[in-house]
């Protein structure tokens, strides 16, 4: 039954939608069920991208480290994908990923990923919707940031 609540779940997705429910159970069936314990690393900022998660059950904290340590930039919880863009762009990750609790995610490696996308450009369209709507709210935070400190938003 696991299986059917894994397609399930990639069904809930707006990335997976619209792909037919046969082709669906085929990237389920290939994907990983995986778990990590409270505080363990799902990925690391700076390694590559060899998987995109697909939270299930729990919550997580994506880091980004920097000069000053690492900064909370985001939280995910079920439904939310992670991932996604080192496998892409192939690039490094852009950020670490920890568990915020128990947490159960589908890992999607990269081939199984880029196959799907291949196969289904739709997908490429919800994956550049979720990457519009994710630099819109940086940008926000961002502004809201330079707000609160004008003299730091002033230097070059």
């Amino acid at each position: 039954m696991t299986l059917q609540r894994d397609l399930q779940c990639l069904r809930r997705l707006p990335l997976f939608r619209d792909i037919d429910p046969q082709r669906l159970k085929l990237l389920a069936f290939a994907s990983e069920r995986v778990h990590f314990d409270p505080g363990e690393v799902v990925c690391r900022q700076g390694e590559p991208g060899d998987a995109a998660y697909v939270i299930l059950e729990g919550r997580a904290r994506v880091l980004r480290e920097g000069p000053e340590g690492a900064l909370e930039v985001a939280r995910l919880g079920p439904n939310d994908v992670v991932g996604e863009i080192a496998i892409l762009c192939g690039v490094p990750r852009t950020a670490t990923v920890v568990a915020d609790g128990p947490l159960e995610a589908l890992r999607i490696d990269r081939e199984t990923f880029l196959a799907t996308v291949r196969q289904f450009p739709e997908i490429a369209l919800g994956i550049m919707r979720e990457l519009a709507l994710r630099l819109h709210e940086t940008t926000r935070r961002l502004g809201e940031l330079a707000a609160a400190c004008p003299e730091q938003a002033a230097r070059p």
